[in-house]
C-alpha cells in the first residue's frame, strides 16, 4: 500500500483540496438550504470516496493492501449517492446519515492508519483524520437537535481539519517516496 500511497500521493492531497473547499463554502454560504447542503455534502462524499478508491484501485494493482481505503470509498460513494436520490431527507436523518458515515470512515482511516505505520514510523496524522471523523460522528448523534446552520459549521470545520491533515499526510507520503526511491534506485 505504501508504494501506492507514495506514488499516488496526489490523490491524497486533492483528496484534502476537495475537503477543504468543501469547509471554506460551509462557511461562506451560512444560510444555505438544506437541500443545499444535502447536494453539497452528496458531491464531496461522492469525490472523495471517489478519489479513496481509486487510490484502493492503485494500490490492489501493484499488489498492495487496499481494503480499508476500498472501504472508506465505497462508503463515501454510497453516502454521496443516498444523498442525491434523497434531497427531501430531514435534518435529523441526514444527522444520521452524515453521522454513520464519518464514524465508519474514521474507523477504516484508523485501520488505513495502522497499516502505514508499519512502514512509515510513527505515523499518525491519516489516525488523526480518523479520530476527527469519528468525534464529527459522535457529536451528531449526540446533539441532533442542533440546528442545520449549527451542523453546517461543524461539518465545515471537521472538513477544513480532515483536508489539512490530508494534504499534510500526501506531502509526508511524497517526501517519504522520494527518499525511497533516492534510497533503494
Amino acid at each position: 500500500m505504501i508504494e501506492s500511497m507514495t506514488r499516488n500521493w496526489w490523490l491524497v492531497a486533492l483528496r484534502g483540496l476537495v475537503a477543504i473547499l468543501f469547509g471554506l463554502a460551509a462557511f461562506v454560504r451560512p444560510g444555505m438550504t438544506l437541500t443545499a447542503l444535502v447536494y453539497l455534502f452528496g458531491a464531496y462524499a461522492l469525490v472523495g470516496g471517489a478519489l479513496a478508491i481509486g487510490a484502493a484501485l492503485w494500490a490492489a494493482g501493484g499488489g498492495q493492501r487496499f481494503w480499508a481505503l476500498l472501504l472508506d470509498g465505497v462508503l463515501g460513494v454510497v453516502a454521496g449517492v443516498i444523498a442525491f436520490v434523497y434531497p427531501g431527507l430531514t435534518a435529523l436523518a441526514l444527522l444520521y446519515l452524515i453521522a454513520f458515515w464519518a464514524i465508519v470512515s474514521g474507523v477504516a482511516e484508523i485501520a488505513a492508519a495502522i497499516e502505514l505505520r508499519r512502514v512509515i514510523a510513527n505515523e499518525w496524522l491519516l489516525g488523526l483524520a480518523g479520530l476527527a471523523s469519528i468525534v464529527l460522528g459522535v457529536l451528531l448523534v449526540a446533539f441532533p437537535r442542533a440546528g442545520v446552520l449549527s451542523v453546517l459549521w461543524v461539518i465545515g470545520a471537521y472538513a477544513l481539519i480532515f483536508g489539512v491533515l490530508q494534504i499534510a499526510l500526501a506531502f509526508r507520503l511524497r517526501s517519504f517516496g522520494q527518499g525511497h526511491v533516492a534510497i533503494t534506485g
